[in-house]
């Protein structure tokens, strides 16, 4: 799964590295994120999405969008469980019924820096876990596959500018051999090259989209122990990307109610 991860980079370079040709966080009603070092599920998160213009006219165009993390199902009667979908499996994305709609026409890119995982250690005959931080070797982004939906809030009028809530979900499969060791599940990615075959609204072949996937792993990823201080939520900073001295500290240890990693939802 991906439970957590690092979204420190500023909207600016977003959309340069994404190449977007409408920046609707600068339109938005909400100031963009500041960066975050420890994303838990509900926070706002930036998404790159290819729309057609509001009047439909015109071919689709790359948006950056700012998006809650946790995807509420256009179908939902309300909003309240959307903490719970935050992951989708690449292996049944496409026939959920939480996510087999938006995994036709409404796939995203969440872009991150890096991501946690928690691996059981033992230390002197009592299991913990112990987090890593996992990143690319080359310092570059992450383009997690994901979905995203809007949920039509009934209570306001539909121009009003909270009317509409968007959120989205992290596309997972299992681990490869590397990240396995720490997790059995990963998030998957877009290369650059397929980014625009799996933003594109007008495709919706399951197969076609399915090629487009592939293990972070396979982005040349590297990975490092960092503190116990990110299992709460409370903590953020660049301290908690910080490599621990050695696997078996636990520097910065959060209290007995705050030290447990994110559970497997999906």
């Amino acid at each position: 799964m991906c439970g957590r991860f690092v979204s420190a980079r500023k909207r600016l370079e977003l959309l340069e590295e994404f190449g977007i040709e409408r920046d609707r966080v600068a339109e938005g009603p909400d100031p963009e994120p500041d960066p975050d070092y420890n994303v838990a599920p509900t926070r706002r998160i930036y998404a790159v999405i290819e729309r057609r213009p509001r009047d439909e006219e015109g071919p689709p165009a790359r948006e950056l969008h700012v998006v809650r993390w946790g995807l509420v199902p256009s179908w939902a009667k309300e909003p309240s469980g959307g903490g719970r979908l935050i992951n989708a499996r690449a292996e049944t994305v496409a026939v959920k019924p939480a996510f087999r709609r938006a995994f036709a026409k409404r796939r995203c890119i969440i872009p991150a820096d890096g991501y946690y995982e928690w691996q059981a250690v033992s230390e002197q005959g009592k299991q913990r876990k112990q987090p890593y931080y996992i990143y690319r070797k080359d310092g570059g982004a992450l383009a997690f596959a994901g979905v995203y939906e809007l949920w039509r809030d009934g209570a306001l009028p539909a121009d009003h500018e909270r009317a509409w809530l968007w959120t989205a979900a992290i596309i997972t499969t299992q681990a490869t051999d590397d990240v396995g060791q720490i997790h059995d599940r990963m998030p998957m990615v877009i290369a650059p090259d397929h980014w625009a075959d799996w933003l594109n609204p007008d495709s919706s072949e399951p197969g076609q989209l399915q090629a487009t996937m592939l293990p972070a792993m396979a982005g040349g990823l590297t990975s490092h122990p960092v503190s116990m201080a990110v299992n709460s939520v409370r903590n953020n900073g660049p301290e908690l990307i910080t490599p621990l001295a050695s696997a078996g500290g636990g520097s910065g240890a959060a209290s007995a109610d705050e030290d447990r990693p994110p559970g497997e939802l999906f």
